[in-house]
């Protein structure tokens, strides 16, 4: 199949599979000797197996290195493992982050004094012209 109709397969943009077959992470065979590449079930898996892990927050590098494992006949769940756990520990920092700032701000919210939690670079004081 081709560009498109591999996007539209998978409810993706064209030029998300250009993307991915541009660094690599797709190889499509080009069987019909013109410029058009023809995308199988291989080329759909890896894409499936690609989208997914970008929505389970991996990053594109991170992806590139679970494939080269897949890629050398070895599985990659064990680096998967690692790279969910190395994950999960930035996503907790996060989210404990935007607890402490949830904290701050229902704390500024209700009290009736002047909400103190904000930056001053970002809200500056209004300067008296006299």
């Amino acid at each position: 199949m081709r560009v498109k109709e591999l996007a539209n397969k998978l409810d993706i943009t064209p030029e998300t599979v250009r993307y991915y077959t541009r660094i690599g992470y797709l190889n499509p065979p080009n069987e019909r000797g013109n410029n058009y590449r023809d995308y199988g079930p291989n080329e759909e898996r890896y894409l499936r197996f690609i989208l997914n892990a970008r929505r389970l927050g991996f990053s594109v590098k991170d992806i590139g290195e679970l494939l080269c494992h897949a890629d050398k006949g070895r599985s990659p769940c064990p680096a998967a493992r690692s790279l969910i756990i190395e994950r999960l520990k930035e996503t907790e920092q996060r989210f404990q982050e935007a607890q402490e700032l949830r904290k701050r701000a229902t704390r500024q919210l209700s009290s009736r004094t002047r909400l103190t939690f904000l930056a001053t670079d970002i809200f500056p004081e209004p300067q008296s012209s006299v």
